[in-house]
């Protein structure tokens, strides 16, 4: 019988990426997540990949954020933009060993570094937008993220793996299930062009027309569980007070309220972190959104202030400003994109041209 983690490790390489003989795959974490790459590169080996890895240690990201001058912030890693632009496949697991090691950063500092990859983002989008690049972002449990969640790490091992479906006798049979559930809600979405966000702190309409809602099957994030789109730019209207703080990297931003005309976010308020969306919106494109989303994963009930599960929450809706996804026919562009999420299961409500789809958390067609 195959461990927890083996099945993990599967899961991933035959469903989320679906290797094929020949393929190039990079994958990117950190020492903590060995037993997992391990699993991950015996199953990818004996598909027929070559793979590459990018390992990361204890403090790494302190020392560089810290020490770094402006040239070393600018500089992109050869291996990073050769298997942006030419690898199959990228798999990210997240496996943190501090989530504070970022914090010897500045906003200055930050900003050089994002400028420099983007080059390699815009290739990213673009190369993820069609599966030319097949990626995935997942996580290992580690001791951080379990603190962050408020989880012993075992409870937190357990959140994980019974989110990811780990526990169920096939994994990749009972995604198969979840694409196909989620498919019908896609399709349906996509014969509409109106949407209206309706509930405490939130009522908000916005046009979908000419876009494509996407079903998230577990294939790009694992866990998944979503349907999302990007808005058309200048339609979204109304206001939206999101109920769960919002993360920024580290920063944290509580009662977060957004006013949208015509598209632009024209003011804001916060009770807690006014000035984090005050500095992330002087970014070039961030006062527009560029996703709308439904979370459909209600084996994720609770936040763990980790957005790869947070946003997946059953029964939530979530916005994202800055950067589209251009498989959704997108067209805003920024070098943030930066995820909020309301609760709607208590009184939340969808209406696509008009007709009730969703209320409490839950679709009724």
């Amino acid at each position: 019988m195959k461990t927890i983690v083996e099945k993990y490790a599967d899961l991933l390489v035959h469903y989320c990426l679906e290797i094929k003989p020949g393929d190039k795959l990079f994958i990117k974490t950190t020492v903590l997540a060995e037993s997992l790459l391990r699993e991950v590169y015996r199953s990818a080996i004996r598909a027929g990949a070559t793979v590459d890895t990018d390992l990361e240690f204890r403090e790494q990201n302190r020392i560089f954020y810290t020490e770094a001058q402006s040239a070393q912030l600018s500089r992109v890693s050869p291996l990073y933009q050769l298997a942006m632009e030419t690898y199959d496949a990228y798999l990210h697991i997240r496996a943190p060993f501090n989530l504070g090691e970022s914090n010897g950063s500045t906003p200055e500092k930050t900003k050089i570094y994002q400028q420099a990859h983007q080059k390699a983002s815009d290739i990213y989008f673009r190369r993820t937008a069609t599966r030319e690049l097949k990626r995935n972002l997942c996580q290992f449990p580690t001791q951080a993220s379990a603190q962050k969640a408020g989880l012993s790490l075992e409870e937190y091992e357990h959140f994980v793996f019974n989110a990811c479906k780990l526990y169920d006798e096939d994994p990749i049979e009972s995604w198969i299930k979840v694409r196909k559930n989620q498919q019908r809600i896609v399709d349906h979405l996509n014969k509409s062009s109106e949407i209206h966000y309706r509930g405490e702190g939130i009522d908000l309409h916005f046009s979908t027309a000419g876009r494509t809602w996407i079903n998230s099957d577990g294939q790009t994030n694992m866990p998944s569980g979503e349907v999302y789109t990007s808005p058309v730019e200048d339609s979204v209207n109304g206001v939206v007070r999101f109920s769960l703080p919002a993360l920024y990297g580290n920063e944290e931003v509580e009662g977060a309220t957004l006013h949208v005309k015509d598209g632009f976010i024209e003011k804001w308020e916060a009770t807690k972190g006014i000035e984090v969306l005050d500095r992330v919106f002087k970014v070039d494109g961030t006062r527009r959104f560029g996703e709308a989303a439904i979370g459909t994963n209600y084996d994720i009930d609770r936040m763990t202030k980790n957005i790869l599960f947070d946003e997946k929450i059953g029964g939530t809706v979530h916005l994202a400003v800055g950067q589209s996804y251009l498989q959704t026919g997108g067209k805003n562009q920024s070098a943030v994109h930066w995820d909020m999420i309301t609760d709607m299961r208590k009184g939340g409500e969808i209406f696509t041209d008009g007709e009730k789809i969703y209320e409490n958390g839950n679709f009724i067609i």
